[in-house]
């Protein structure tokens, strides 16, 4: 639950493409909004491997302690989705800083590059490991540290008939993630095992093809 003396720091209801202005992608994708939502997709095909992932930044700083809530509904699989957040270049320069070496979508930029992050894989059906039992992830960087794991409750794109609420939590050193007010899981960082505990910095939507996914009402509170 968003803290009761936390305020709405960040809306956007992602519903157009004039709500898209200043977002950055990394990597290739098609953006359209069917029904007032943000459909993405990549614009090369799966057996590129790597190079036909993506990312999609916001462009706003964002305070260490947040809380984010998002729309996400699931059009085609299989694939993969990420929410990146606490995201900053290495020693605490801007994401953006053109100092950092450029990024284009493949994901070894991200977990070993120069750039510090959290990243939250809350859907994963890409490989079929991933398929037959499903979690969601939580991992650090630099560095791939799996820190947490819960269950993963989405159905398969099949039995998917509504978009589902996303809530992710940074407070301190802990995390905490849920899916339709369902708590999936949680973390506390001790700032040690992992590096340093990791301050403010951008949000961003990965995706892995061939998947396509919705995404509406983005929202972030501090």
């Amino acid at each position: 639950m968003i803290p009761p003396e936390w305020r709405l720091l960040y809306e956007n209801s992602l519903g157009a493409r004039e709500d898209l202005a200043g977002f950055r992608m990394e990597g290739e994708a098609a953006m359209s909004f069917p029904q007032g939502r943000l459909r993405l997709e990549s614009a090369r095909g799966a057996e590129e491997g790597q190079k036909a992932n993506f990312v999609l930044w916001c462009p706003e700083q964002f305070p260490a302690d947040i809380a984010i809530e998002w729309q996400f509904r699931r059009i085609r699989e299989p694939g993969l989705a990420i929410l990146f957040f606490a995201a900053s270049g290495a020693g605490g320069a801007d994401l953006f800083d053109s100092s950092l070496a450029p990024r284009s979508g493949e994901y070894e930029q991200y977990h070993s590059g120069d750039i510090d992050a959290f990243h939250l894989s809350y859907y994963r059906r890409r490989w079929a490991e991933e398929r037959q039992f499903h979690t969601c992830n939580l991992r650090k960087s630099r560095g791939f540290h799996l820190t947490a794991q819960g269950a993963d409750p989405l159905p398969t794109v099949l039995d998917c008939t509504e978009s589902y609420k996303m809530l992710l939590m940074k407070r301190g050193p802990r995390i905490d993630f849920a899916i339709n007010g369902l708590p999936i899981l949680a973390w506390e960082d001790d700032g040690e095992m992992f590096g340093p505990l990791l301050g403010g910095g951008k949000i961003g939507l990965r995706q892995m093809a061939p998947f396509i996914a919705e995404y509406a009402n983005l929202k972030v509170y501090g």
